[in-house]
């Protein structure tokens, strides 16, 4: 039966259909009609932000902890400009979000308006796809086609620009079953390619999984297929920033991620493998280092849903397109069927000199005297909290490479960080949408006060919608991971790396209405951590850590995996020994 309705009532209606339960939003003249209509329905939540980017950072976080796709909903204009920046850490890191912008009525675009901007020029080059949706007839197609693009091949955000005059009208409303859609990637690997690679892991002495986000982007299928791949070859596997949770870190062969601060094993065997097996990952600079000494010796396999990010940083040997689950199925019953064989004794030599790089121990550190180290304060937040339906979320610096080494993920979708544009003011936002997509877990965003305090008015989102988010503040007061450059690349010139108007944090949280926890003691962390756990509502926790501690270990920008600086507590005689070239 055909269904009229206005614009505004179409996009309401489309996103009931879709399955959307939340919407995080900023309402705002052009948006209007639509906020209307939601307050006239009762199947989706509306959670007011404090800013647009907020907004977008929330849908980030709903989408990468539940794998659906997060929807925002901001006016024209600033709305629309303050959401750019969460566009673009969508897209780097292949999160699937739909964000909805109100725009000028058709008949004023172009003539600078109130509140007008290009949306869909000014987006264009920070999403997937986007739209400027002209006659109402067309909006719900655009709007089922656009989960459909967020959501396929490899997933990123879409926008919708809607023009006023557009919502107020009347229109014929489309159900998604009616809409054809001409966006259909293929998921299917070539089976050639595939078997070119079966073929590859059973002469290979030195294997290595390398993989990345698109393994959990594929869905929970995708890591359980790799968990049988590698139990079945006992090949070593390492992990991108992103990939963290897609294979469990107390797996046998886990190496721990790998990368600028991955650790001393997983780059030393990602330096000296002569097969590596590039499973969702995109080759980024931070992964890479110096390319043209990367993996030197190596045989190189990629597979990805996406062909631009094929052999676009690095050349391969087996290309394979297509999706994560679908592939790696395939490549298991071609393995198995032709024998499920592997260089038993390349494999055995292999794994002994990974034990002698694991034996380097890359994250040692002490923890002496009366002040945290951050290590130290990631460690016992590990040990408290791993026992709980926990999810993880992250700012960006020296913060989040230490969660990134100190925490454990056994489970995809139970880490959120900012990887490709490495956004300050994330992580905040994001827990607020983990928390939201699930009210009953415990919800912990690692953050910098510096990267904390870019966000810090979604305290009053939190606290309205009584989402209790823990946020664990590694204070050092300072730009941490900038201030560790100026030590080691600029002379000790440290010039604006620190900040010396600092607010008082536990006050700040009870300004908002939130509970706010101090700690610079060792002797006092585990206690006030339990005691930020046991709170049913949100926590500041602010932790007085070490304000000079860098993050180590460090491969130097233009340095090869092979020559890393490490820690005072690392084996550095041994790892030398072991093949090493350690900077000093």
């Amino acid at each position: 039966m055909t269904k009229t309705m206005t614009g505004a009532k179409m996009i309401v209606q489309a996103l009931v259909d879709q399955g959307v339960d939340v919407v995080f939003g900023y309402p705002g003249g052009a948006v209007l009609p639509i906020y209307d209509e939601i307050f006239q329905q009762n199947h989706i939540e509306h959670i007011l932000v404090r800013h647009e980017q907020g907004a977008v950072h929330m849908a980030e976080g709903y989408a990468r902890s539940t794998g659906k796709p997060g929807v925002a909903l901001v006016t024209s204009g600033p709305g629309a400009t303050n959401a750019v920046t969460g566009l673009t850490d969508a897209l780097m890191d292949s999160i699937p979000i739909i964000v909805l912008t109100g725009q000028v009525p058709t008949f004023m675009i172009g003539s600078d308006a109130f509140q007008e901007a290009d949306t869909v020029g000014i987006t264009r080059p920070c999403t997937k796809h986007n739209w400027l949706v002209k006659e109402t007839d067309k909006l719900a197609e655009t709007l089922h086609e656009a989960f459909h693009v967020a959501t396929s091949g490899r997933p990123g955000p879409v926008l919708i620009d809607i023009p006023k005059d557009v919502q107020f009208a009347t229109g014929t409303y489309k159900e998604a079953r009616q809409v054809e859609t001409h966006y259909n990637p293929p998921v299917k690997g070539d089976i050639d390619a595939i078997t070119e690679l079966a073929k590859a892991m059973e002469t290979a002495k030195r294997p290595l999984f390398y993989t990345g986000g698109g393994v959990i982007n594929s869905g929970p299928a995708a890591s359980q297929l790799l968990r049988e791949l590698v139990a079945a070859t006992n090949f070593p596997i390492t992990s991108t920033l992103m990939g963290l949770g897609c294979y469990p870190a107390s797996g046998d062969n886990w190496l721990g991620m790998l990368g600028m601060h991955g650790l001393y094993e997983a780059n030393m065997a990602m330096h000296d493998c002569d097969l590596m097996i590039n499973i969702g990952a995109r080759f980024d600079d931070r992964i890479t280092g110096l390319i043209d000494k990367f993996s030197p010796g190596s045989k190189k396999a990629h597979i990805d849903i996406d062909a631009s990010s094929i052999n676009k940083v690095i050349h391969v040997d087996i290309p394979i397109l297509g999706d994560v689950a679908h592939v790696l199925e395939d490549l298991l019953k071609v393995w198995k069927s032709r024998g499920a064989k592997t260089n038993a004794e390349g494999l055995d030599k292999w794994w002994a000199q990974i034990k002698d790089w694991q034996a380097v121990d890359c994250l040692a550190f002490e923890q002496k005297g009366k002040i945290i180290k951050p290590q130290y304060a990631l460690s016992r937040l590990e040990a408290l909290t791993k026992g709980h339906d926990r999810y993880i979320t992250t700012e960006v610096g020296q913060h989040q490479m230490w969660a990134a080494q100190y925490l454990g993920f056994e489970d995809p979708n139970r880490w959120m960080t900012s990887g490709g544009l490495g956004t300050m003011g994330y992580g905040f936002p994001a827990s607020i949408g983990v928390q939201r997509a699930h009210p009953d877990a415990l919800v912990i965003n690692v953050a910098g006060e510096a990267s904390w305090l870019m966000n810090v008015q979604e305290l009053g989102t939190a606290t309205q919608f009584n989402l209790p988010v823990k946020q664990f503040i590694l204070n050092n007061e300072r730009l941490g991971m900038v201030r560790q450059w100026q030590e080691l690349l600029h002379g000790e010139r440290y010039s604006q790396s620190w900040s010396e108007s600092l607010p008082d944090f536990v006050k700040l949280a009870e300004a908002f209405g939130a509970k706010g926890i101090q700690c610079q003691d060792p002797d006092d962390l585990d206690d006030a951590i339990m005691e930020m756990i046991n709170h049913d509502g949100p926590v500041v926790f602010d932790c007085l850590v070490e304000k000079h501690e860098n993050c180590f270990p460090m491969i130097p920008s233009g340095k090869p995996h092979n020559e890393m600086l490490l820690g005072e507590n690392a084996d550095t005689a041994n790892a030398i020994q072991a093949g090493g070239a350690v900077m000093v």
